[in-house]
């Protein structure tokens, strides 16, 4: 039987379509290149054996090839790089007696030359806690004379300095580390360095020298979580130097020692983090030779396997055929992209955005434009060396509308503006600045007295803002942070519905006598026909002018609604149309310019011909107009600060202030100090109180209580705090004071960071809304269109066939000329047509509904990152869950304890004593899950006294434990000692004790299970067997089975093996497992699924799930997951519960149900009232004044966002 087929018989029963050997999908291991090095050998005599030399360097491991030239003395050596380095060559071929330098430039040794005049030393440093430490270790240290080059690894904990030992020694430098109050330790004796032979120095620093260059290649990063979850990875392997990774260009640069590490293993690690890493260059000190033989890996080929498969893990967007390749040509270009959030007030409909958008995108240095109507925000990309963001935001206010640029957290960035009182004259201006550029950490100070504001630039490592500001007080004057217009401002609508409620008043004060005097027209009109209706002839103060008339003129004209209301109309359709665009206000600036100048031309005309009758006029349509939209827009601020209520809600959790303590000994409280929320900085112990919002997230460090997180995880139940707890900024403190020590503080919180996806999710697009913009786009000119068709139409019909529009008039007068009836008419079929139509309700569709619904999942803690995966998710067909941390909770726990009673007859809390004691200074994850749960059961922290402690990896532990009385609350007067075994199969039997079938059987049985059995001896008796496992969510197999049951495919995908995949797989209902699979070969697997055409949602939590989450159509990440997959994914569920899954995919639903409930709305509501008010369904007796079709424009609007406030419910 071959491989291959004995693989298959593997196979029968259950389905497992990980990779299968030699299947398309799997992918091969990179090919080992080879790396050459060069050497220069001295001290060779005419008897040396070049033939020994050559065997013995060929017989080390990873050497290829040795060539050696007698007449030269140059040593050429071909070798994996993975396997040796150059400086051990350099050492075996010195250990032989012979002087060596690296052709490269390396020199390694000289025997026999002249006294080194430089010295290297490593020195082991204590203490170092962050990037500041290692800045000030080096510029002190620099500049001590002798010292000629320092560097330090915060990750190492070690510092290499290269000095004059003549000048200085390093016993010397050692104490100088000690005396800045770190702890010092010289690691190695000090390397002598000669040039030798008045050659030049081999390098300005011996360092460079030591240490090799390596350039990666890296693909499946999504973010910046992605690239500080690699450099922290890699940077504490052994060996590397430093790290710098670069998102858009897709790379890594890794400086290390060749002597710890290789290239190779920094590439598999990179690789086993669940990202495509690949060997672009290597350089060093070394050359090359020649051409076709490199010192390192050479980049792969496009066209190899592993490259076809690599190149789709990094972004959606590869999904239309980008490749990793393609990617990596354009990253020097989009590196210099940057990016800017502006607040937009003004805009009404989805014409103001598509007016925003093409118009932004015209001019130079503009790359796009993203423009959110309801969230009164626009996010616009652009080049800094072309336009800057003030530019923007003048560009944007040209349009006619109002722009505020938003800052971003700038604190964080080491950017602080600040307002100063106190100063008087230049001398303080001076002063200040003086004192700060002084000051440790700050880079840049500049005060303006005429503004009283100063601006800063410092490195947040060293110190916050808080210090700055003390800094700024010590001197004598006040300062306090200028906090920036952000996004939260606008979400009340405040400002409009305060503008549209005045508007709204102002024209109803002389809308109400022009509607009575309407009524007056109408009633007169019928019930006095025949003595001239409303406008007699002896009413008429001048021959054509009737007093009705007159009056409606003066009302029309004097009124404050036009002044007030309609002035903002007027000058956004101005505004529109000088750059050649139409909107919403253009059309009603059409209705009521037309209907106003109409009854002065007839009015003028008839008295100009001193007419008996006066005529019918509209100058009763604009104050009416006016009044109708004003409310129509006042009620839809209102409705729209509805919908973000939920957004507002959690901004509102955030803490104005926090109480900052100063510590004692024992957690004594010295000192406490009120400070703004923004001043807090991370480490600062906060004291919260009864009652009180925690300010900032943070680990309590003292205290006990009860949280309320339920307004952000939506978890209805309080959460217990103690010591070593976690807290979010946001939650409620409920009955116990605590102190709190901030671990992230500012736009780091997590409060921050949903409100933040929330409102990025709120200025997004769904693909749905694309359509209704670009119908927006040809709505207004199109209604123009049709109204002018409009009474073109009714001309015509009038004067061919008066009959018609006689039989239809309202309120038809036989005193009245012919004509003015057919232009009456004809205007106000036309007028009404441009009142009624609305593209306002279209544009609202999407955007209020996406609102709501993003609203309703954050109060549920389901954040959905914007319009298209919210869309998106009601058309998943198949679910794929990540195992372990997402079906399971990622954690070992003690499943099962089963005491042999018949054995040994021992207590179940004897033994869980003595276990749990014997586990406690155990390091394996297994061990410390028994510890655990040991302690858990019996409600202690405290367990005995363990000694003579042995672990054997793969087998088990011995001690022997003692002191077990107190725990269980026995008065013992001596305290006996017990032997402790805990172990396998093997362990025990290994040490001389008998297994039975029954209890091999019962471990069998949870093994079958996935699950891991132990056994344990106590004084040599066989006792206790304890099952321990990675256990199955409660919610896991009902999320499951509701997917099952909406038809929805649902996948397992694990690198776990096969038994332990299947054992959880059926606990939970899953009938497909991918089991085995590489981290890197997720992606794979979700492709081979939207290959059959399904749209897959990928649900996971951690690092190597990140390229899978951005791959899959949807990207769920649990909540408490890291950093990076949370950061890939469209969707995050606060709360770790997978049944959110499914809450997800029906709020989905809902949504785009409303969105398309929405689209009928608006779509019915125009393509009805148009023709009812062109005049299409007169002969059903239906008639509309223009008036009417204003309001009924203001009610459609208001309609479809009170429908989206629906999802509420």
């Amino acid at each position: 039987m071959c491989p291959c087929e004995a693989w298959c018989s593997q196979k029968q029963t259950y389905e497992n379509l990980a990779y299968e050997p030699g299947s398309q999908s799997e992918l091969y291991p990179q090919p080992k290149a080879l790396s050459r090095a060069v050497f220069q050998l001295s001290g060779l005599t005419p008897k040396s054996s070049i033939q020994a030399i050559e065997s013995h360097v060929a017989s080390l491991k990873g050497v290829v090839s040795v060539n050696f030239s007698v007449a030269s003395g140059l040593a050429q050596v071909d070798y994996h790089a993975s396997s040796i380095s150059t400086r051990e060559l350099s050492l075996e071929i010195q250990a032989m007696g012979y002087g060596v330098v690296d052709m490269a430039g390396e020199e390694v040794t000289k025997t026999g030359e002249t006294e080194a005049t430089e010295s290297l030393t490593r020195i082991r440093v204590k203490g170092m806690t962050c990037q500041s430490c290692v800045r000030s270790i080096e510029g002190r240290i620099g500049t001590l004379p002798g010292v000629l080059h320092i560097k330090v690894s915060l990750s190492d904990q070690e510092a290499v300095v290269q000095f004059q030992p003549h000048t200085v020694t390093s016993e010397e430098v050692k104490e100088q580390i000690e005396n800045m109050g770190f702890g010092a330790t010289l690691t190695n004796k000090d390397t002598s360095i000669d040039c030798g032979q008045g050659e030049t120095p081999v390098s300005s620093s011996i360092l460079d020298s030591l240490t090799r260059t390596s350039v990666i290649g890296i693909v499946g990063m999504t973010c910046n979580s992605c690239v500080q979850s690699i450099e922290g990875k890699i940077s504490e392997m052994t060996g590397v130097c430093s790290i710098a990774v670069s998102l858009k260009e897709e790379r890594g640069t890794v400086t290390f020692d060749p002597s710890l590490t290789q290239p190779e293993e920094l590439r598999a690690a990179i690789e086993d983090m669940g990202f495509d890493a690949s060997l672009i260059e290597s350089g060093s000190a070394e050359t090359l030779l020649t051409p076709p033989l490199q010192r390192r890996k050479t980049p792969l080929s496009p066209h190899s396997p592993r490259m076809a498969h690599s190149s789709f893990g990094s972004t959606k967007a590869s999904i239309n055929g980008s490749s990793g390749s393609t990617k990596m040509a354009t990253a020097g270009e989009e590196g210099k992209v940057q990016k800017c959030f502006i607040r937009v007030t003004g805009m009404t409909c989805a014409s103001c955005v598509a007016n925003i958008e093409r118009n932004l995108v015209k001019h130079r240095g503009v790359i796009s434009v993203l423009v959110a109507l309801m969230a009164g925000k626009a996010e616009v990309k652009y080049d800094p060396g072309i336009v800057d963001a003030k530019r923007i935001t003048q560009l944007i206010e040209g349009l006619g509308f109002g722009a505020t640029l938003i800052e971003d957290n700038a604190v964080m960035d080491g950017k602080l503006d600040l307002s100063v009182t106190g100063m008087t004259c230049a001398s303080c201006v001076h002063n200040i600045e003086s004192k700060l550029t002084r000051t440790k950490g700050i880079l840049e100070a500049s005060v303006a007295l005429a503004t009283n504001k100063a601006q800063i630039k410092f490195d947040p490592e060293v110190l916050g803002a808080r210090d700055i500001i003390r800094v700024i007080e010590g001197l004598g004057f006040g300062a306090s942070l200028m906090k920036a217009e952000g996004f939260g401002n606008n979400l009340d609508h405040g400002e409009e519905i305060q503008q549209w409620k005045n508007s709204f008043l102002f024209s109803l004060v002389f809308g109400v006598p022009v509607m009575g005097l309407m009524i007056y027209m109408m009633v007169m009109d019928s019930q006095h026909e025949e003595h001239g209706g409303s406008m007699p002839e002896e009413q008429n103060l001048l021959p054509g002018l009737s007093l009705l008339n007159l009056a409606f003129f003066l009302l029309c004209n004097t009124c404050p609604g036009i002044i007030f209301g309609g002035r903002y109309f007027y000058i956004q359709a101005y505004r529109s149309l000088r750059h050649r665009t139409a909107n919403m206000d253009v059309l009603i600036v059409l209705a009521t310019s037309i209907a106003y100048i109409y009854s002065v031309v007839v009015l003028i005309v008839a008295m100009a011909e001193r007419a008996n009758q006066s005529p019918v006029t509209f100058f009763d349509t604009p104050p009416m107009l006016f009044v109708f939209i004003a409310l129509g827009r006042w009620l839809e601020h209102i409705a729209k600060s509805k919908t973000s209520e939920a957004l507002a809600k959690l901004m509102s959790l955030q803490a104005t202030d926090a109480t900052v303590v100063t510590l004692g000994p024992d957690h004594s409280i010295l000192s406490e100090e009120q400070v703004s929320v923004e001043l807090v900085q991370r480490g600062d112990i906060v004291k919260v109180v009864p009652g009180g919002k925690f300010p900032v997230d943070g680990k309590v460090i003292e205290g006990s209580s009860m949280a309320d997180e339920s307004l952000i995880t939506g978890e209805p139940m309080p959460v217990s705090k103690k010591p070593g707890s976690s807290v979010i900024a946001g939650s409620i403190n409920a009955h116990g004071s605590l102190l709190v020590q901030a671990t992230h503080v500012g736009a780091d919180t997590t409060l921050c960071q949903i409100v933040k996806l929330v409102e990025e999710a709120q200025t997004s697009k769904a693909p749905i809304q694309q359509f209704a913009d670009r119908l927006s786009g040809y709505f207004v000119p199109f209604i123009v269109i049709a109204s002018v068709l409009t009474l073109l139409v009714w001309l015509v019909i009038g004067f061919v066939n008066f009959h018609v529009v006689k039989e239809y008039f309202p309120g038809y007068d036989e005193n009245i000329p012919k004509t003015d009836v057919i232009v009456r008419f004809a205007f106000q079929a036309s007028i009404t047509v441009l009142s009624i139509a609305c593209p306002c309700s279209l544009g609202l569709a999407t955007p209020t509904a996406v609102m709501v619904g993003t609203g309703v999942g954050a109060q549920n803690g389901i954040l959905i990152k914007g319009g298209e995966p919210l869309e998106m998710a009601h058309k998943i067909g198949a679910v794929m869950f990540d195992k372990t941390g997402t079906i399971t909770n990622g954690v070992p726990r003690v499943t099962r304890v089963l005491v042999l009673w018949e054995r040994a007859r021992l207590p179940l809390r004897k033994v869980l004593a003595l276990v749990g004691t014997a586990e406690a200074s155990s390091e394996h994850p297994l061990g410390m899950a028994v510890a655990k749960h040991c302690k858990e059961e019996l409600e202690t922290d405290v367990l005995g006294s363990c000694k003579d402690f042995q672990s054997v990896p793969g087998c088990g532990i011995s001690c022997k434990v003692s002191n077990i009385e107190e725990v269980l609350l026995e008065g013992a007067s001596a305290s006996p000692s017990y032997s402790v075994l805990i172990g396998n199969r093997e362990w025990i039997r290994r040490n001389g004790l008998h297994v039975g079938a029954d209890v091999d059987d019962a471990m069998s049985s949870h093994e079958t299970k996935g699950q891991t059995a132990i056994l344990v001896a106590i004084d040599g008796v066989l006792c206790a067997m304890l099952a321990i496992a990675d256990t199955v969510k409660t919610e896991s197999a009902l999320a499951v089975h509701t997917l099952l049951s909406m038809g929805i495919e649902v996948v397992m995908i694990t690198g776990d093996n096969r038994r332990t995949a299947k054992a959880i797989a059926t606990q939970v209902g899953i009938r497909k497992v991918f089991a085995e699979v590489l981290p890197s070969h997720k992606v794979a697997k979700v492709q081979e699924l939207q290959e059959r055409g399904l749209r897959v949602a990928m649900v996971g939590d951690g690092v190597n799930d990140s390229p899978a989450l951005a791959r899959a159509d949807v990207g769920i990440a649990i909540g408490t997951g890291t950093d990076v997959a949370i950061e890939a994914a469209d969707v995050v569920l606060i709360r770790n519960d997978l049944l959110d899954v499914v809450a997800c995919i029906e709020l989905s639903k809902k949504t785009v149900q409303r969105i398309r409930i929405n689209f009928v709305f608006a779509l019915i509501y125009n393509l009805v009232g148009i023709p009812i008010a062109a005049g299409v369904f007169l002969p059903a007796g239906l008639v509309l004044q223009p008036w009417m079709g204003s309001a009924a424009m203001a009610a459609s609007s208001v309609s479809v966002v009170i429908s989206s406030l629906l999802l509420k419910l």
